[in-house]
Protein backbone atom coordinates (compact mmCIF):
# COMPACT_ATOMS: atom_id res chain seq x y z
CA UNK A 1 0.00 0.00 0.00
CA UNK A 2 1.26 3.44 -0.94
CA UNK A 3 0.47 6.84 0.51
CA UNK A 4 -1.59 7.91 -2.52
CA UNK A 5 -3.72 4.73 -2.25
CA UNK A 6 -5.01 5.55 1.27
CA UNK A 7 -8.62 6.64 1.62
CA UNK A 8 -11.10 7.14 4.44
CA UNK A 9 -13.42 4.30 5.50
CA UNK A 10 -16.97 4.49 4.16
CA UNK A 11 -19.07 6.70 6.45
CA UNK A 12 -16.06 8.44 8.01
CA UNK A 13 -16.52 11.69 6.07
CA UNK A 14 -19.98 13.24 6.38
CA UNK A 15 -21.08 16.25 4.37
CA UNK A 16 -21.16 19.51 6.34
CA UNK A 17 -24.67 20.55 7.42
CA UNK A 18 -25.30 24.30 7.29
CA UNK A 19 -27.75 25.20 10.04
CA UNK A 20 -30.42 27.82 9.65
CA UNK A 21 -30.21 28.11 5.85
CA UNK A 22 -33.86 27.59 4.87
CA UNK A 23 -36.46 24.85 5.07
CA UNK A 24 -35.00 23.02 2.06
CA UNK A 25 -31.75 22.34 3.94
CA UNK A 26 -33.59 20.12 6.44
CA UNK A 27 -32.14 22.17 9.27
CA UNK A 28 -33.59 25.63 8.73
CA UNK A 29 -35.63 28.09 10.84
CA UNK A 30 -34.79 27.02 14.43
CA UNK A 31 -31.61 25.19 13.30
CA UNK A 32 -32.21 22.15 15.54
CA UNK A 33 -32.67 24.18 18.73
CA UNK A 34 -36.46 23.88 18.98
CA UNK A 35 -38.64 26.86 19.73
CA UNK A 36 -38.10 29.34 22.57
CA UNK A 37 -36.60 28.63 25.98
CA UNK A 38 -33.13 29.18 27.35
CA UNK A 39 -31.54 26.45 25.21
CA UNK A 40 -32.77 28.13 22.03
CA UNK A 41 -31.04 31.43 22.88
CA UNK A 42 -27.42 32.29 22.23
CA UNK A 43 -24.79 32.69 24.95
CA UNK A 44 -26.83 31.70 28.01
CA UNK A 45 -25.90 28.02 28.46
CA UNK A 46 -23.82 28.44 31.62
CA UNK A 47 -22.15 25.31 32.97
CA UNK A 48 -23.73 24.41 36.31
CA UNK A 49 -26.73 26.74 35.84
CA UNK A 50 -29.89 24.98 37.03
CA UNK A 51 -32.59 27.41 35.90
CA UNK A 52 -32.53 29.51 39.06
CA UNK A 53 -32.44 26.55 41.44
CA UNK A 54 -29.49 26.70 43.84
CA UNK A 55 -26.65 24.95 41.94
CA UNK A 56 -25.21 21.70 43.28
CA UNK A 57 -21.78 23.18 43.98
CA UNK A 58 -23.42 25.78 46.24
CA UNK A 59 -25.84 23.35 47.93
CA UNK A 60 -23.08 21.04 49.19
CA UNK A 61 -21.39 21.96 52.48
CA UNK A 62 -17.86 23.29 52.38
CA UNK A 63 -15.95 21.23 54.97
CA UNK A 64 -12.40 20.15 55.59
CA UNK A 65 -9.04 21.27 54.33
CA UNK A 66 -6.63 19.59 51.95
CA UNK A 67 -3.04 20.60 52.54
CA UNK A 68 -1.45 20.23 49.11
CA UNK A 69 1.99 21.00 50.57
CA UNK A 70 1.93 18.19 53.20
CA UNK A 71 4.75 15.63 53.17
CA UNK A 72 3.34 12.20 52.37
CA UNK A 73 5.47 9.32 53.61
CA UNK A 74 5.48 5.68 52.54
CA UNK A 75 5.27 3.82 55.87
CA UNK A 76 6.90 0.58 57.00
CA UNK A 77 6.62 -1.09 60.42
CA UNK A 78 9.65 -2.44 62.31
CA UNK A 79 7.99 -5.86 62.44
CA UNK A 80 8.22 -6.06 58.63
CA UNK A 81 11.91 -5.13 58.73
CA UNK A 82 12.52 -7.92 61.27
CA UNK A 83 10.88 -10.46 58.97
CA UNK A 84 12.52 -9.39 55.67
CA UNK A 85 16.06 -8.38 56.65
CA UNK A 86 19.04 -10.22 58.15
CA UNK A 87 21.18 -8.82 60.98
CA UNK A 88 23.67 -6.14 59.91
CA UNK A 89 21.94 -5.26 56.64
CA UNK A 90 21.30 -1.67 55.56
CA UNK A 91 17.69 -0.60 55.14
CA UNK A 92 17.01 2.30 52.75
CA UNK A 93 14.36 3.29 50.19
CA UNK A 94 16.04 1.36 47.34
CA UNK A 95 16.41 -1.87 49.33
CA UNK A 96 12.77 -1.64 50.50
CA UNK A 97 11.65 -1.37 46.86
CA UNK A 98 14.00 -4.18 45.80
CA UNK A 99 12.57 -6.55 48.45
CA UNK A 100 8.99 -5.68 47.37
CA UNK A 101 8.03 -4.07 50.68
CA UNK A 102 7.26 -0.73 48.99
CA UNK A 103 6.04 0.13 45.50
CA UNK A 104 6.47 3.92 45.77
CA UNK A 105 8.56 5.99 48.15
CA UNK A 106 6.35 9.11 47.74
CA UNK A 107 8.06 12.05 49.55
CA UNK A 108 10.19 9.68 51.64
CA UNK A 109 10.00 6.59 53.84
CA UNK A 110 8.91 6.64 57.49
CA UNK A 111 9.50 3.75 59.89
CA UNK A 112 6.70 3.10 62.38
CA UNK A 113 6.99 1.18 65.66
CA UNK A 114 4.40 -1.59 65.19
CA UNK A 115 5.91 -5.05 65.83
CA UNK A 116 9.14 -6.26 67.41
CA UNK A 117 12.73 -5.93 66.16
CA UNK A 118 15.30 -8.51 67.25
CA UNK A 119 18.09 -7.83 64.71
CA UNK A 120 20.62 -5.00 64.58
CA UNK A 121 19.87 -3.11 61.36
CA UNK A 122 21.41 0.05 59.89
CA UNK A 123 18.31 2.06 58.86
CA UNK A 124 18.66 5.16 56.62
CA UNK A 125 15.28 6.73 55.82
CA UNK A 126 13.56 10.15 55.92
CA UNK A 127 11.65 9.84 59.22
CA UNK A 128 10.95 7.65 62.26
CA UNK A 129 8.29 7.49 64.92
CA UNK A 130 9.68 7.79 68.46
CA UNK A 131 8.85 4.16 69.28
CA UNK A 132 10.45 2.88 66.05
CA UNK A 133 13.69 4.76 66.69
CA UNK A 134 13.77 3.40 70.25
CA UNK A 135 13.23 -0.22 69.06
CA UNK A 136 15.94 0.03 66.37
CA UNK A 137 18.51 1.40 68.83
CA UNK A 138 17.46 -1.09 71.55
CA UNK A 139 18.13 -3.96 69.11
CA UNK A 140 21.65 -2.58 68.57
CA UNK A 141 21.07 -0.92 65.19
CA UNK A 142 21.43 2.64 63.89
CA UNK A 143 18.58 4.98 62.92
CA UNK A 144 19.92 7.65 60.55
CA UNK A 145 17.82 10.40 58.98
CA UNK A 146 18.49 10.91 55.27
Amino acid sequence: MKLHELHAVKGANKPVTRKGRGAGSGNGKTAGYGSKGQKARSGVKKAGFEGGQMPLQRRLPKVGFNNIFATEYATVNVGVLDAKYNAGETVDAESLKAKGILKKTLDGVKILGNGELTKALNVKVAAYSASAKEKIEKAGGKAEVM
